[in-house]
């Protein structure tokens, strides 16, 4: 079997050399997971703009996010100015089969949009390293505790890597500004519920061993998408749960090699997503008197730095 082919127009190469160190699968192996999963994980790429993490044999993965000058003339790609480099960059729109397909080519493992649309209030839930998925579940219910007491509900998928994301869907026409305060609002809401169990500190030296519940999802942010497959082990992918099937799961069980056959012909993230809500006003309200994450530990770090240069100099 020739390791070369053509699909819907795009040239395929070396499909068989291994994916990545620890991936247990080919290149091939990652085409044709998100050839299969093409008409489910398109919807939510569609029109934003796309990093994707690529894998190059013997490199360290790397994200890219400016479409390369080699890039086919009909993959479709979108002008955004970036605050941090101080520049336009160049982001594709993965909208169809072919782009989808030219990325698996090029080794795009992870597929990153930008959360550009504010029609959902994001939470990543990023337990400690080392510490049992069923803590993020748990940290998932609190989350969902919090929400429906905002009147709220939503849909929870895995990370694909140790964590969970959970998204409230909500009727269009929320200021980014006013999503993204809603969305620390409700953080910090999740993390009064049990603070033993869940944090809004940023800072990862101050979470003590807690799950992060991240409230930066917001306004241009990234987050994987569902259906995803991720850089890490045995290549698991992002995969939606049904809440009441939480406890019964693990990360590992939802790999490009397994998520094919759970799926059949449903897409579960469209299935158990509510209908779009209306953006809580006291949430909005709440939000608006919590400092930003990144901006208050940017002047932490600073405060504490110049503690210790105090007092290495005394």
């Amino acid at each position: 079997m020739t390791s070369d082919e053509t699909r819907d127009g795009v040239p395929l190469t070396n499909l068989d050399q291994p994916l990545f160190d620890g991936a247990d699968a080919t290149k091939r192996d990652l085409v044709d997971y998100l050839d299969a999963v093409r008409d489910r994980i398109i919807p939510v790429l569609r029109d934003l703009p796309l990093s994707v993490i690529r894998v190059r044999p013997g490199q360290p993965a790397f994200m890219q996010k400016n479409v390369p000058k080699y890039a086919p003339s009909w993959v479709r790609t979108v002008s955004v100015w970036a605050e941090t480099s101080r520049r336009q960059v160049s982001y594709a729109l993965c909208n169809d089969r072919r782009t989808l397909l030219w990325f698996a080519n090029q080794r795009a493992v992870e597929y990153h949009p930008a959360l550009l649309r504010g029609d959902h209030l994001v939470l990543d839930l990023d337990p400690p390293a080392g510490e049992p998925f069923t803590l993020a579940v748990r940290a998932a219910q609190l989350v969902r505790q919090a929400g429906a007491a905002a009147g709220l509900s939503g849909a929870v998928k895995t990370s694909g890597a140790k964590g969970l994301h959970v998204f409230f869907p909500l009727e269009p026409g929320s200021s980014m500004d006013d999503l993204a305060a809603a969305t620390r609002a409700l953080a910090a809401r999740a993390e009064r519920i049990d603070p033993e169990l869940g944090t809004t500190a940023f800072i990862r030296e101050d979470r003590e061993g807690k799950v992060f519940l991240d409230s930066t999802r917001a306004g241009g942010a990234t987050i994987a998408a569902a259906y995803s497959p991720r850089v890490r082990p045995c290549a698991p992918v992002s995969f939606p749960v049904a809440w009441d099937d939480l406890d019964r799961v693990t990360p590992a069980d939802f790999t490009i090699k397994t998520a094919v056959g759970l799926l059949g012909d449903r897409d579960p993230w469209a299935e158990l997503m509510p209908e779009p809500q209306p953006l809580p006003a006291d949430l909005v309200e709440e939000g608006h008197t919590i400092p930003v994450a990144r901006v208050q530990a940017m002047h932490e770090g600073k405060r504490r730095k110049r503690l210790t240069d105090s007092d290495a100099g005394s």
